[in-house]
């Protein structure tokens, strides 16, 4: 199994969550995050002032998908999220070792 964190901009969520369950991944949790990457914060102007926004808001999507599928869930996600601008996101992908569901006790692949 491979955990997928996908930071994206939070005005593609939708259309990656629903890329997502096309390919039959359901279960996920989101949330709203702030953070800095390359971008390193952007200008804006409020009310005829200008500002440095240091951390940019984004929308974190954790997925646990089997070994088979996470290479298809990649591709979903950098398809529905790319804008090709700086600031689209990013995927990382983490080992998960073991998982279990609390109500039956079932573990691995069968839990997803």
């Amino acid at each position: 199994m491979k955990l997928l964190t996908i930071i994206i901009r939070p005005e593609k969520l939708s259309s990656v969550t629903a890329a997502l369950h096309e390919i039959g991944i359901n279960g996920m949790t989101i949330s709203d995050v702030r953070g800095q990457g390359t971008q390193k914060g952007v200008r804006t102007i409020y009310r005829g002032v200008e500002y440095q926004t240091d951390f940019i808001m984004k929308n974190k999507i954790e997925t646990a998908v089997s070994d088979d599928r996470y290479e298809q869930a990649i591709e979903a996600v950098m398809d529905a999220a790319r804008t090709g601008e700086v600031g689209d996101g990013k995927i990382f992908v983490t080992d998960v070792v073991d998982a279990v569901r609390i109500r039956t006790g079932e573990r691995g692949d069968s839990v997803l």
